[in-house]
């Protein structure tokens, strides 16, 4: 059997919450181990969840706790799951049978098979078929409350958007560049009053010509005493960080094509600068990207490492030509996007979790990502196309809002969890003698 029916026969065989398991059945040595609200969870659950982090654990390498403190996470994750799902069931909040259908569809098509064979393979296993459903939505229900309560309890002040906003407009100052060309007229080092005034003289009456309107390059290659001479004085593009303070600081206002009205005196001698082109940080302009992709919702019928092997083949397939994106998306990604091939649209900076974001950023247009695991599941990413945006100053502060929203998930989540375990009824049982 393959191994993704094969965890969804064993998970959903544990007493769940669509089952209303004995308390101990001698046959197999199943008990419950926790009761949770109305919900149960048995030690077959328990031991399930514990051999699947050894065995991952063993294919990654990773180092695992003592057994006894691994069982204890696996009992208290699963009594996190079951305080979460009692709490989407309090709240009335439903999974439909035409999503529930399509979730089920997908289990048949990632261990390609029909919805008869599933079925088959089911009974095949002792597991009744409505249980696996229930299972199902349980999960999904989990995924549909986690977002929304998680992100209704997330506060962004004005003032944290403002201290984003200035530190971004910092970063882009210092990845602003700016290409000058300037003229050099030195001055010895250790030069009297008289030898310094003399080189004065002669760098004011270069400043006179530059101003009067005589070509700023041809007085370059003239006069200038630099090493870039022969350039017209052109020194080249360059953040404020690779520019002496002192041009940054007489630069700063002047436009594009302007020279600085006054000489400028540094320990190399007398400069006059001339501002050839400005290219900003990015502040108020961003790079939107174009991306499709599939994805695969982990769930114990589908651990992230067996989403990632689905994903890895779904690449080959699309690289040898055989499949196309749009046909894989279309038949087996698991979220709004498939009917349109997983196209997702245009998306600024701050819009996908970080994991994701990173990843698209990384690929050429048309590349195809290594399968990725963020918190919706299991990713494959390609880039359609890429393009500038200019952001009116309301946009700028949603896209701000956006990337703190996103540092602050991970901490909202684990409070949220926190808090419903705590107002959940709670009770362990010892295993029956």
């Amino acid at each position: 059997m393959d191994l993704a029916l094969a965890l969804a026969v064993m998970i959903a065989a544990a007493a769940g919450p669509a089952a209303a398991a004995p308390e101990r059945d001698v046959r197999n040595g199943d008990y419950i181990a926790a009761v949770v609200n109305q919900e149960l969870v048995t030690a077959g659950e328990v031991q399930r969840r514990l051999e699947r982090a050894q065995a991952e654990a063993g294919r990654s390498g990773a180092r695992l706790p003592p057994e006894s403190d691994l069982r204890r996470q696996a009992l208290d994750s699963l009594i996190d799951e079951r305080a979460m799902i009692s709490s989407a069931r309090d709240s009335g909040m439903k999974v439909d049978d035409v999503e529930l259908d399509r979730a089920v569809q997908n289990i048949a098509q990632q261990n390609q098979v029909s919805l008869e064979v599933l079925r088959q393979r089911l009974r095949d296993e002792g597991m009744d078929y409505l249980r696996f459903r229930a299972n199902l939505r349980d999960q999904i229900l989990i995924e549909r409350l986690r977002e929304r309560e998680v992100y209704q309890r997330i506060r962004i002040g004005d003032e944290e958007i403002e201290k984003l906003l200035e530190s971004q407009r910092q970063v882009a100052q210092a990845q602003a560049e700016t290409n000058l060309a300037q003229i050099l007229v030195s001055v010895p080092e250790g030069a009297d009053a008289a030898a310094e005034a003399a080189r004065r003289a002669v760098a004011e009456a270069v400043l006179a010509r530059v101003l009067g309107g005589e070509a700023f390059d041809a007085v370059a290659k003239e006069v200038s005493e630099d090493a870039n001479r022969a350039r017209g004085g052109e020194i080249g593009a360059r953040p404020a960080s690779r520019l002496p303070d002192a041009f940054v600081e007489s630069t700063r206002g002047l436009e594009v094509g302007a020279v600085t009205p006054r000489l400028l005196r540094t320990g190399a001698g007398f400069h006059i600068l001339k501002v050839l082109a400005r290219k900003d940080g990015g502040v108020g302009r961003i790079t939107q990207t174009r991306a499709r992709h599939v994805l695969l919702r982990v769930s114990p019928q589908l651990t992230p490492e067996l989403a990632a092997r689905r994903l890895a083949e779904y690449k080959r397939q699309i690289e040898d030509g055989s499949k196309t994106f749009e046909d894989i998306a279309r038949q087996y990604s698991e979220d709004g996007s498939a009917a349109g091939g997983g196209d997702l649209g245009w998306a600024s900076p701050g819009m996908m979790v970080p994991e994701f974001e990173a990843a698209m950023n990384e690929l050429a247009i048309g590349g195809l990502s290594a399968p990725l695991v963020s918190r919706f599941g299991v990713h494959l990413i390609q880039v359609l196309e890429r393009r500038e945006a200019a952001l009116e100053p309301k946009q700028l502060r949603e896209q701000a809002r956006n990337v703190l929203r996103e540092q602050k998930f991970d901490q909202a989540y684990a409070d949220w969890a926190k808090e419903l375990r705590s107002r959940a009824y709670v009770e362990l049982r010892e295993p029956p003698q």
